[in-house]
């Protein structure tokens, strides 16, 4: 029963979200404000994340591919392939769920038991829309922009791992890399990343909105949406792929 009163209250302020976002003078400021905080302030760890993600994928591609029989322009190609159908993607978004959503569960969360959502109701505000929209639209909006970055920092961290170590020259690599390429492979990508933006942001929101008990409610509701949202996304990936693939 718990869960199903978890599923209501969570599709109730969607639903009330959906219907505030034509409030646009009420989240308008704060939607910029939020794409800042969620796009460029993410920008330095996205980059480190796709950078050794891909770094790593080169050189245990190589050790498992070490063969006379293999091509060495099969690394590039699994590289680059895994970095923008998966890895830049998923990591990336699992990244973002512990920095991202975790912030905005304990700002509203802190906002919840502090009574500050109760005073902007009792000033005629509409919290939802000053709260949750702003910070849904921006990580749907943010989140295929931070793709690309992951993508290129993880396919760039792949092809320099392989000059430094030795193991794939440069025109192997991206003889490899253009070799399995289609448009499909980054349009998915974009797919996954609107929707694991979605989901992070508005499970966030909806953990920080309902908390409860003070400071440690607003711990607990910070920990239930960052493991909540990862577990979520992996389940949404299996579910695309699925469907899409």
């Amino acid at each position: 029963m718990n869960a199903f009163q978890e599923i209501g209250k969570y599709s109730t302020l969607l639903y009330q979200a959906l219907r505030s976002s034509s409030e646009l003078k009420t989240y308008r400021k704060s939607f910029f404000q939020e794409m800042v905080k969620i796009g460029y302030d993410s920008v330095p760890i996205i980059m480190l994340t796709g950078f050794f993600t891909g770094s790593v994928m080169t050189i245990q591609s190589s050790y498992q591919l070490d063969s006379a029989f293999i091509p060495l322009s099969t690394i590039g190609a699994i590289v680059s392939e895994s970095i923008l159908i998966e890895l830049a993607a998923v990591i990336s978004s699992l990244v973002l769920a512990g920095k991202v959503g975790a912030r905005i569960a304990t700002e509203l969360g802190t906002m919840r038991v502090t009574e500050q959502v109760d005073a902007l109701e009792s000033m005629g505000f509409n919290s939802v829309s000053f709260l949750v929209v702003p910070r849904v639209l921006a990580g749907i909006l943010m989140f295929p922009v931070l793709y690309v970055v992951a993508s290129v920092f993880g396919v760039g961290g792949g092809l320099l791992a392989g000059i430094l170590t030795g193991t794939v020259p440069v025109a192997d690599f991206l003889v490899g890399a253009r070799m399995y390429f289609t448009p499909w492979t980054l349009i998915f990508g974009f797919i996954k990343m609107f929707v694991f933006g979605f989901i992070i942001t508005s499970i966030s929101s909806y953990k920080g909105y309902f908390a409860t008990g003070g400071a440690e409610g607003v711990g607990t509701s910070t920990t239930e949406a960052t493991v909540l949202s990862c577990m979520i996304v992996l389940l949404a990936d299996f579910v695309l792929a699925a469907l899409l693939l």
